[in-house]
């Protein structure tokens, strides 16, 4: 199972990013997906995930800022970045559990200016 993330890329404070990932190498669809981040110095953090069924959780900072959804169908899962702050910057990466097995993408880098 391979996990490409893509989107990304500079934005103004204030602004709005969005990324995508979709997962390849397998029929079967992820039953739980969902998007870390890693800053500078900082350990990874969880910034949301989705389960098959579309239950999404949110880290508290990212409530009411950001939105994750997925397309099933095509085994894909997005994260909609509004709002964007500082302190989002950050590398971005998608993890997802398909049967059984724990796979992430690569990063790929948020910046925010202020």
């Amino acid at each position: 199972v391979q996990l490409q993330a893509s989107g990304g890329g500079l934005a103004q404070a204030g602004g709005s990013l969005g990324l995508s990932c979709t997962a390849s190498g397998t029929i079967a669809i992820p039953a739980y997906m969902g998007w870390y981040r890693q800053a500078p110095g900082k350990q990874r953090e969880l910034v949301a995930t989705i389960t098959s069924g579309g239950n999404t959780n949110y880290a508290d900072s990212v409530k009411g800022r950001f939105a994750i959804s997925r397309d099933n169908t095509k085994r894909t899962m997005y994260l909609q970045m509004n709002s964007l702050k500082p302190e989002d910057t950050a590398v971005y990466y998608c993890n997802a559990w398909v049967l059984g097995g724990n796979y992430w993408g690569q990063g790929t880098q948020v910046t925010v200016s202020s």
